[in-house]
């Protein structure tokens, strides 16, 4: 099945997932998720289990959907600006992840750039972008490696979240993390200094030894938030080593 197969239409399949999801929506919760995230785009309000649910059932009924139709499918979903439309975009590509090439980190890319919120760049990130760099290593980091020095701090974000996967499946990138956390540690911005504690907490549930020398040995040049989420699943002994490491630091 392909975008131009007289089966699927991707404009008509995103249309009727819409509707489908601005059926289950609630004014009350749209009206507080999109002051929660500070967003202009629409919200029809529904929650990420019933989105999930929803765009689950909508690929089934497309059976032999391959990359192609779903990347279309993707981006017809993303040109509406609604929060919804957005995050069924993500899922479909979610679903496919298996399927995804390194050449279409570009699309990834483009969505992300669009997106310029958590709740969307998170997932195409760690989600979509990490399974494909995991899969195809040779061909997918050097774009990533690019994402890390980008103008964008939701592209620089982005680096750092595709390594998740990998760290997840006990193959970490510990020379990458490295060299990502090390180009982004004096950073100010918030979701920066978030995401590269997020990294090293996820790294020391498997290896907690080398995030906590790597700690120590940047432990001064560590924001409040990156210290805290990167000793979060470290022994109480060693994050109170770590914190005692601190003492004196002018960005404790």
């Amino acid at each position: 099945m392909t975008p131009d197969s007289p089966s699927f239409d991707p404009g008509r399949a995103a249309r009727i997932l819409a509707e489908d999801l601005r059926a289950i929506g609630s004014p009350e919760r749209a009206a507080a998720e999109q002051r929660y995230l500070k967003s202009d785009l629409e919200f029809f309000g529904v929650t990420v289990p019933e989105m999930r649910r929803v765009v689950t059932a909508a690929v089934r009924r497309v059976p032999g959907l391959d990359r192609e139709a779903a990347l279309a499918w993707a981006v017809a979903l993303w040109r509406e600006p609604v929060h919804e439309r957005r995050m069924a975009a993500v899922e479909v590509l979610r679903l496919v992840r298996t399927q995804l090439r390194p050449d279409d980190l570009a699309t990834v890319e483009e969505l992300i750039r669009d997106a310029r919120t958590w709740a969307l760049v998170d997932s195409l990130a760690g989600d979509i972008a990490g399974v494909i760099a995991l899969r195809h290593p040779a061909e997918a980091w050097p774009r990533v490696d690019g994402w890390a020095g980008d103008p964008d701090f939701w592209v620089r974000r982005s680096a750092l979240l595709t390594l998740l996967p990998g760290i997840r499946a006990d193959r970490p990138d510990l020379a990458r993390l490295e060299r990502y956390a090390l180009g982004m540690l004096a950073e100010k911005e918030f979701f920066i200094r978030k995401a590269i504690g997020w990294v090293l907490r996820e790294t020391s549930k498997r290896d907690p030894e080398w995030v906590a020398t790597w700690t120590a040995a940047h432990v001064l040049e560590m924001s409040g938030v990156t210290f805290r989420e990167a000793t979060r699943r470290l022994s109480p002994a060693t994050t109170d080593r770590l914190r005692t490491l601190r003492e004196g630091s002018p960005r404790g």
